[in-house]
């Protein structure tokens, strides 16, 4: 499941009416979307409308307009008209497109083949779609993105006052900006939203089938076994877990939310202090989205954004070696941690809070999941489109899992993991259709093309000062965006900027990427960290920070892979790069996060004294920083590696046990 803040902000229980009614489209949306994916029947932009028309009919149905008002009868009955609202507005979308209603157009003509000269009708309709899409934003995600798109549309309205560091341009009428926003195929039906409808929502349910399999608690029986008796064990768990979980959802928060109600009592009942365990399930969680093969909404919107075009099998390839290397990084913090917290538990999982169950047991989940998981990954090597290859996943779950009573779906749990896809995926229509309203107002405008041309001549000179300045600007929005919205906004606005300065595109895409994923770990407003402080009972500020610092590591693998494309699997040029060229970048990439893991906690052989710990930090400063190299023995050699590397050797061979 792609990334959300949370879980739609679901208010109250609806009455029975409205559970029937949100049971049948939440099948109708999950059935459509199936189809439609597989086997197209009706055009773009029509397929956009129904896709958004259910959607925000479910949230309208299920999201209080204020949670205070969430019983209130007129509120309720507001509800009821915004929601037949969205009928009319989405549907007038699909009829004066669709040739199958040619006898209903307005003047004879589709409402593509009359942009421009749209009729009052036309812009009525816009115009409520528009607040439609802004309100169903504000009820799921809150006031970050409604504010977001309502200060792009009164951009695009007055333009021409605009003093000049604001990119004035001539300004456009109201009808010409609810056009491009809502109307036209640039804006709320565009490539926002059809990523979502094309990929992102098909992994959702995929994610709910599995769990409905019982999937989910395999995976926390198979972590258990192979890390629940070494130092840190619980941890361990908690953190392998979250890199299987969160590979098949993608999204942090659900993440953290599913594995943490096992894994934070088991590190808790380890040792491990409130907070710690909190933090590292927080980091653990926000490292899925960067985890192959599913990953978040973001890399779905790589293939469409990326130029030159790349396929979804480079994408999850170039992505494995960096999320290896930060679970990598997690799995050796907890380490060092558990060597300095309580002894471990021999059993861990049995505090009464956890499961207790021997991976044994959970073989028939199991099989479930390594079927889902392999058809999935076969079908993409194969060079099936994801969407063909998770349908297919999809079926085999439901297949393999009749063989057993405890895996076997009936209708019901069919209909359970429709629901639940569908309520998951609210939030996301919303933003997604929302953030088509910006990218229609950014082409309108120009200031696509401005801002990165604004951009370049202040960071042509240093790719280091463009990479701090695309940081900063990826976790600041990212602090109030689902990761995926932010990672499309700045890959429309300032992406072009680091292709200008050399770096191989997908790189680029990538180093957004992950920047959006982080700002799910980033005081003040750290959602993974928000959802773990839940569970633990701890300080929401006091976790947010602990989650930050294990996952820090996060924070300098994507400048190592933009200067080290290896770590990519890729040559400078863009090109496959071979095992050989790949051999020390990734060696040298493990050691630097060994360096950093140690720093972090301060233990090696044995506990660090302060000087030994600050060296440690600099030996992965070293290690992770590029630099210059030199021929040795006709050998090209990195100076700053090889300095980190002898700093590593005196530090291990210093920290002996006393």
């Amino acid at each position: 499941m792609p990334e959300t803040p949370a879980t739609p902000p679901a208010g109250p229980e609806p009455d029975a009416p409205r559970q029937a009614v949100t049971r049948v489209l939440a099948v109708g949306l999950c059935a459509f979307t199936l189809v439609q994916v597989n086997y197209p029947i009706l055009a773009p932009q029509p397929q956009l409308a129904v896709f958004a028309l259910l959607g925000l009919v479910i949230c309208f149905l299920n999201v209080p307009v204020h949670p205070n008002l969430k019983n209130h009868p007129a509120a309720r009955a507001g509800d009821l008209v915004l929601a037949g609202l969205t009928v009319v507005c989405c549907g007038w979308i699909l009829v004066q497109n669709d040739p199958f209603f040619e006898g209903l157009w307005q003047g004879g003509s589709s409402l593509g083949n009359r942009a421009g000269f749209e009729t009052g009708a036309d812009i009525a309709i816009g115009v409520v779609g528009l607040l439609l899409v802004i309100e169903a934003a504000r009820r799921s995600l809150g006031l970050a993105l409604p504010i977001l798109c309502g200060l792009f549309l009164i951009y695009a309205y007055v333009g021409a006052g605009m003093p000049d560091w604001l990119f004035p341009h001539r300004g456009y009428s109201v009808e010409r900006i609810v056009a491009q926003a809502f109307l036209q195929a640039q804006g709320t039906f565009g490539v926002a939203l059809g990523v979502m409808f094309t990929y992102v929502f098909l992994f959702v349910i995929f994610g709910a089938f599995l769990s409905a399999s019982g999937a989910t608690l395999f995976i926390i029986d198979f972590a258990q076994a192979v890390f629940g008796r070494s130092p840190g064990g619980p941890a361990k768990v908690a953190v392998l877990a979250s890199g299987l979980m969160g590979s098949l959802s993608g999204s942090a928060v659900a993440n953290t939310a599913t594995t943490g109600s096992f894994t934070i009592p088991m590190m808790r009942s380890a040792g491990f202090r409130a907070t710690t365990a909190a933090g590292i399930q927080a980091a653990a969680s926000s490292g899925g989205a960067l985890m192959p093969p599913v990953m978040g909404a973001g890399a779905y919107m790589m293939l469409e954004i990326v130029d030159p075009p790349v396929t979804y099998l480079q994408i999850i390839r170039a992505a494995l070696i960096p999320a290896i290397l930060y679970y990598l990084s997690l799995l050796l913090i907890t380490h060092f941690q558990g060597r300095s917290t309580a002894p471990v538990d021999p059993d861990p999982a049995g505090a009464g809070e956890a499961r207790t169950s021997p991976l044994a047991e959970s073989r028939p989940e199991g099989i479930v999941f390594a079927t889902a998981l392999g058809t999935l990954i076969l079908l993409l090597i194969l060079g099936y489109t994801p969407f063909r290859a998770v349908t297919a996943s999809l079926v085999g779950i439901v297949v393999v899992g009749a063989f057993n009573e405890r895996t076997r779906l009936s209708v019901q749990d069919v209909v359970k993991a429709f629901v639940k896809s569908a309520r998951d995926v609210v939030s996301l229509v919303a933003a997604s259709a929302s953030v088509g309203i910006i990218i229609g107002i950014v082409t309108l405008t120009g200031i696509g093309t401005r801002l990165p041309a604004t951009i370049l001549p202040l960071a042509e000179q240093s790719l280091f000062l463009a990479l701090v300045l695309i940081m900063v600007s990826s976790i600041v929005l990212g602090m109030g965006l689902p990761s995926a919205v932010c990672y499309l906004l700045l890959a429309t606005l300032i992406g072009p900027v680091l292709g200008n300065l050399g770096v191989v595109p997908l790189a680029a895409h990538l180093f957004i990427f992950y920047f959006g994923m982080m700002s799910m770990v980033t005081p003040p407003v750290a959602l993974a960290g928000y959802a773990a402080a839940s569970i633990a009972g701890t300080n929401i500020m006091a976790t947010s920070f602990a989650a930050f610092r294990f996952a820090l590591v996060g924070f300098t693998l994507p400048y190592i892979f933009v200067y080290r494309p290896e770590l990519l699997m890729l040559t400078p040029a863009g090109e496959t790069a071979g095992p050989l060229a790949m051999l020390v970048p990734v060696a040298i990439g493990t050691l630097g996060v060994l360096c950093f893991a140690s720093g972090i906690t301060g233990q090696l052989r044995t506990a660090l004294t302060l000087p030994l710990r600050l060296a440690m930090f600099a030996a992965a400063a070293l290690l992770l920083a590029p630099g210059p190299t030199v021929a040795l023995a006709g050998l090209p050699v990195p100076v700053l590696d090889a300095a980190g590397v002898v700093l590593f050797g005196a530090i291990f061979a210093m920290n002996r046990a006393r």
